[in-house]
């Protein structure tokens, strides 16, 4: 019996490293670090709030430069700029932010390589891996499962659908693409909960891709 269990563990960490490379290639050239200029300052990440990162991430929702994030990461910068996989940095101009859902989209002057939505929601207890900036040393990736869908009423933004995930998330993980294990993108990282260390606990929020569509939609159009 035991030797049964230790094969079913090994097969099911294999499963979930294959899934994690899958989404990995298929995402990570889309994913950006953000780096905002804060008020009172003149270089990115200099002067960001205690308990913050210095930075933040974004992914690409469109081939013509469109890159997603969360609002609270950039709607107090003087001036944003995004640094993509090969350490290419480019100047943003925030186009759209909704401090209601925590979603804001920025504007680069560069093709980009587009992410793609789930139209439906993940299953419970499905593979989620988020791929994000986590404390700005730049993207990686981490991988657990959706813990819960449909979530609203955490208190974070005024509009809320979350889906809920135990992948790591930190500071600096904030606007990161949660995807599934065929690349597409569940949620964008919006909150974790914490208690006095702002770091990660296993209880992280992402704004789910339909209400990501739903309200940027018009945007794209």
């Amino acid at each position: 019996m035991r030797l049964i269990l230790m094969v079913l563990l090994i097969a099911f960490a294999a499963e979930v490293k294959a899934d994690g490379v899958k989404s990995w290639n298929m995402v990570s050239s889309s994913v950006f670090s953000v780096l905002p200029t804060w008020p009172g300052y003149a270089d990115p990440g200099y002067g960001a709030p205690l308990g913050t990162a210095p930075e933040g991430t974004g992914f690409a929702i469109s081939e013509q430069g469109h890159i997603i994030t969360a609002a609270h990461v950039i709607s107090k910068a003087t001036k944003v700029s995004v640094k993509n996989s090969k350490g290419e940095i480019f100047d943003a101009e925030p186009v759209f932010i909704s401090h209601a859902t925590d979603l804001a989209v920025l504007k680069v002057k560069v093709k980009t390589d587009q992410a793609f939505f789930s139209l439906k929601p993940p299953d419970i207890g499905s593979q989620a891996c988020l791929i994000s900036n986590s404390f700005g040393i730049g993207i990686g990736i981490t991988c657990g499962v959706v813990s819960a869908t449909g979530i609203s009423g955490i208190g974070f933004n005024k509009i809320e659908d979350f889906v809920q995930t135990d992948a790591a998330a930190n500071p600096g993980s904030s606007g990161g693409a949660l995807v599934n294990s065929d690349g597409l993108v569940i949620g964008m990282m919006s909150g974790i909960f914490t208690k006095n260390t702002d770091t990660n606990v296993g209880v992280n929020f992402a704004v789910s891709s339909a209400l990501i569509l739903k309200t940027v939609g018009d945007v794209l159009k």
